[in-house]
């Protein structure tokens, strides 16, 4: 089958995913999230700043991590003046094990309690990521202390978080919410260092909510398998590429993306796919796995 076909395929799927997300209640009550406290890691900018400002309107008590901590100063100003509870940040890095464990002492400390743990950070203290992105195939490239590092710090110290507030969460019967992509579930030939990372948190929360599960603990894990996205970092990439202005406008809007994410883990959804385009591939990769695989990575 052809290129052309199977987009056509993917497309028709989308529809139908999209038809069905619309027209399902969820339940979703915002005034659940009132009062509500909130960690979100990597929020000096794009979609966990963004998921910072909207728990802010539905008037959370959040509290947000990054490196940076003049923009995290900048992010607490404004979650304070568009309505949140509290807002609190902790400067750091998530690769260092002291940081994560001061990150949810300070949840602790601040707010008695947690409800929901935003697990959003992405990077490497090695190189800058963004410039990496559909550049160099890892044969190319096989830049192992990256790797590490980027394991690290994308990886393990999601696990490490997620541990140390478990206690927390259980107590509250609260809700975990994990940044994941769409090459998550579907590999990419200039991603593999990334896809390892994504797969890699599919299979340990996967299995983290079935243990709770079997051990009748009322925490929700939820795996955002997220797609394009027009954060200001993809904007800078894309300005610099060929047709790069024509590739954003297909991208789904950051406020639309913080918004599902937040619903979802309100909710207590298993996963969430969005935009809408990343479902049907996801989907589709289990049954049709080498054709998924050659229809997104060959060559135009």
């Amino acid at each position: 089958m052809s290129r052309l076909k199977w987009a056509s395929l993917v497309v028709v799927l989308a529809a139908v995913g999209l038809g069905i997300y619309w027209n399902y209640d969820d339940g979703f009550d915002p005034e659940s999230l009132r009062g509500a406290t909130v960690v979100i890691t990597g929020c000096s900018t794009g979609i966990g700043e963004e998921m910072a400002y909207q728990y802010a309107r539905l008037g959370a008590k959040v509290l947000i991590t990054a490196r940076r901590e003049n923009r995290l100063k900048e992010v607490v100003s404004k979650a304070k003046s568009l309505g949140a509870q509290e807002a609190h940040y902790v400067a750091g890095d998530m690769g260092k094990a002291e940081d994560c464990e001061r990150t949810i002492q300070t949840a602790k400390e601040k707010f008695g309690r947690l409800d929901y743990l935003v697990l959003n950070h992405d990077g490497s203290n090695l190189k800058n990521i963004h410039d990496m992105f559909g550049t160099t195939s890892w044969e190319d490239d096989p830049d192992i202390d990256f790797f590490v590092d980027y394991l690290k710090v994308n990886l393990v110290s999601y696990v490490r978080l997620a541990s140390l507030a478990l206690p927390l969460l259980k107590e509250s019967k609260g809700h975990l919410v994990v940044m994941s992509g769409i090459h998550g579930k579907v590999p990419f030939a200039t991603m593999a260092w990334g896809a390892a990372v994504k797969f890699g948190l599919d299979g340990f929360f996967s299995s983290l909510r079935v243990e709770l599960m079997k051990a009748q603990q009322d925490v929700s894990v939820t795996l955002a398998i997220v797609g394009f996205v027009r954060t200001p970092i993809v904007e800078k990439m894309y300005e610099k590429r060929e047709n790069g202005q024509e590739m954003l406008e297909m991208a789904a809007p950051m406020d639309e993306t913080a918004q599902a994410l937040i619903r979802g883990g309100a909710t207590r959804a298993r996963e969430i796919y969005y935009p809408s385009m990343v479902w049907p591939l996801a989907k589709l990769r289990p049954f049709l796995p080498s054709l998924v695989d050659t229809l997104l990575n060959m060559d135009e």
